[in-house]
């Protein structure tokens, strides 16, 4: 009896039509998105799925002069769905995305973890879909003496298992022609309910499965009896090899003694976290500034020539387009060199093997708080810099736990601040002021714990409370260009997802300081305190009469921090027309004009109690919005419905605060 499904046909025979899709499935860190980067190149997209926060990954392919498109899953171990995730893959297989169903399944099997990448295959059999297996990791599992037997596999199995290694491109074409073969025999696993028979060549063939399930709650139901998958686990584990029992010690297992020990390891933890830490701040604050710098200076006075070229000179048509647009757009671009720079150190990490490592070490703390301890790194950076630490969630497998770190980080006090907190403290409190700076990082850490546990309750994700299930990946050499080309192509989705928001909003608060109130002045040549600006903040000024700072100066403050945080101290000093004081100086803050006059300011609107107003302030500037960067990161991984909810949050749990901390300062 012949057996299309063990024997698919030659492969130089198959076409392609309709521009079918091929789906990647597999457990997380099996080699699936290097797979997806080596097969899609520059031809992709990523974005949330609809209407969900999973992040899905799609690409272009060409076979044979044929389009292909691949999609990307997140990371399975299993298709019994508990975290957004996961139920997304299981709707893929079960057509509960409709726009995004395969044709085609490639499943990724871990060779040195073969038994648990064989469950999630034997789940998949159930789903009913063709079926290829890309069998990848073999040379780790080569190295452990537990070698797999594909070609047994394959003959096992009904369907072609090609080894791949998607870190150099071995494999690749071969896993191409089987593909190609897949697309158009629909070759299908003989799976854990088929009869027992032997699929081999010239043998009997076995039934497949029957009528694939119709949704996700049929497949679950299912599945709900797992035993006959793990009998087929065994079974097919025992007869084509792997997972051995292995006697050397390896290089892996003599390094994880010291990066795993509770002392040593946390040591080494807290080290790559310093790193980290630097590189949003010393490391990269020189080309941030060189690059903001190059266009203010360079393209902004060539920019300037081309306006009076063309006789635009001095009009508020060249206003909008320096002060306004082209000041964004030095925004947006200086930020790059930041973003490809922490992709870059994230991705070196995980490539090496050691991201899975830091995560099991610092997941009892990050339990607390209701996630676990994949997300300390990105909390971590956000005390350097917000939009890169946003930008790390991506990182996160669960899409619940990439939502609470993406709403807690705003929370972290960036480096931004600092100056704001020096000059404030060193104005109010000259014989403390670095007590009061660390009471702000500590009141930032506070926050967080306290952010954590009210969203851990709004977000009732099942999968939230589960133990972290990581597997702990040999360690390896990182591919440095691979590493490098996936930071470049995340930096540019920044450029292209967040870019346009900024220097929009950018362009925004140019017009209300370029627009006059009184009629006196012109359009772009307007003193700050007749601009539409002054008179919003005047208007806006009141509503923190309860927090002790019922002035104008500090509400247009405020405003102007909504563009970065490092502007407030620029802002305050514009709008007292008074000299700014040297930055990060404690002395210089004291002494200067500027601090004489908010202290003037802040006893009068506070009723004598100008200390509480200024720490209700620090309170203030803590909690609200960190800048418009953020803001425009969190719409690309959020979108705007949440952002807009984060923003209003913030601004509410800021004014709160700054009101608490103002009544019961004015008390003591």
């Amino acid at each position: 009896m012949s057996c299309p499904h063990c024997q698919p046909g030659d492969s130089r025979t198959a076409t392609i039509v309709d521009s079918p899709t091929v789906l990647l499935v597999g457990n997380p860190n099996v080699g699936k998105s290097t797979l997806f980067n080596r097969l899609t190149r520059a031809k992709q997209e990523v974005r949330n799925a609809p209407g969900t926060t999973v992040e899905l990954s799609t690409g272009g392919w060409s076979i044979d002069g044929s389009s292909v498109t691949v999609i990307d899953s997140p990371g399975t171990y299993s298709l019994l769905a508990r975290s957004a995730d996961e139920k997304f893959v299981t709707d893929l297989l079960t057509g509960g995305v409709a726009e995004y169903s395969p044709d085609l399944v490639v499943a990724v099997l871990d060779a040195a973890a073969l038994s648990r990448s064989l469950y999630l295959l034997g789940q998949l059999s159930k789903a009913g879909h063709p079926v290829v297996v890309a069998l990848s990791m073999v040379d780790v599992a080569r190295g452990e003496n537990a070698e797999v037997d594909a070609k047994t596999m394959s003959a096992i199995l009904g369907v072609p298992v090609v080894e791949i290694n998607p870190r150099n491109g071995e494999g690749l074409d071969e896993l191409t022609d089987a593909i190609r073969t897949g697309l158009q025999v629909k070759p299908r696993i003989i799976g854990p309910d088929a009869k027992a028979c032997t699929c081999v060549e010239g043998g009997e063939c076995c039934e497949l499965s029957t009528t694939p399930p119709s949704d996700a709650a049929t497949l679950a139901e299912i599945l709900a009896d797992a035993d006959d998958v793990f009998t087929w686990v065994e079974v097919v584990s025992s007869r084509v090899g792997g997972e051995r029992p292995r006697v050397e010690t390896t290089f892996s297992d003599r390094a994880d003694r010291i990066l795993l020990h509770p002392i040593a390891g946390i040591a080494v933890l807290l080290g790559v976290l310093w790193t980290l830490f630097e590189l949003t701040t010393s490391v990269v604050a020189p080309i941030m500034e060189w690059t903001e710098g190059f266009v203010g200076g360079p393209v902004t006075s060539v920019a300037n020539g081309l306006m009076g070229a063309v006789g635009l000179g001095g009009t508020w048509v060249e206003s909008l387009l320096l002060d306004g647009v082209l000041a964004g757009m030095g925004v947006v671009l200086s930020f790059v060199p930041l973003m490809f720079i922490m992709f870059f150190a994230l991705a070196l990490l995980e490539d090496s093997g050691y991201l899975a490592r830091a995560a099991l070490l610092a997941d009892r703390l990050m339990r607390a708080i209701g996630l676990d301890g994949r997300a300390v790194l990105p909390l971590i950076v956000g005390f350097g810099c917000n939009v890169p630490a946003l930008a790390a969630t991506k990182g996160l497998p669960n899409s619940a736990h990439r939502t609470v770190t993406a709403l807690l980080i705003p929370l972290t006090s960036c480096a931004a601040r600092l100056t704001v907190y020096i000059l404030i403290a060193a104005t109010f409190f000259p014989n403390h002021a670095g007590t009061v700076v660390f009471g702000m990082y500590l009141g930032s850490v506070l926050l967080v714990i306290a952010g954590g546990l009210l969203l851990k309750v709004i977000f009732k994700d099942e999968s939230v409370e589960d133990p972290l299930l990581l597997v702990l990946p040999a360690y390896q050499k990182p591919r440095v260009l691979t590493v490098a080309t996936s930071a470049a192509r995340r930096a540019y989705a920044f450029l292209k997802g967040a870019g346009v928001t900024i220097v929009v909003m950018l362009t925004l608060m140019w017009g209300l300081m370029a627009i006059p109130v009184s009629g006196e002045h012109e359009i772009g040549d307007v003193p700050v305190t007749d601009s539409l600006y002054a008179e919003i903040a005047e208007t806006v000024a009141p509503v923190f009469a309860p927090a002790g700072f019922d002035d104008w100066h500090a509400s247009a403050a405020l405003m102007t921090g909504f563009v970065a945080k490092e502007t407030v101290v620029a802002a305050l000093s514009q709008s007292y027309q008074v000299d700014e004081p040297a930055e990060n100086s404690y002395e210089d803050a004291e002494g200067s004009d500027l601090g004489a006059r908010m202290r003037a300011d802040f006893d009068r609107t506070s009723g004598g109690h100008g200390g509480a107003a200024a720490l209700a302030f620090l309170a203030f500037i803590l909690a609200y919005t960190p800048c418009v960067a953020t803001i425009a990161e969190q719409r690309r991984l959020l979108g705007w419905k949440m952002t807009a909810g984060a923003f209003i949050g913030q601004l509410v749990l800021a004014w709160l605060l700054a009101v608490a901390v103002f009544q019961i300062g004015a008390l003591l």
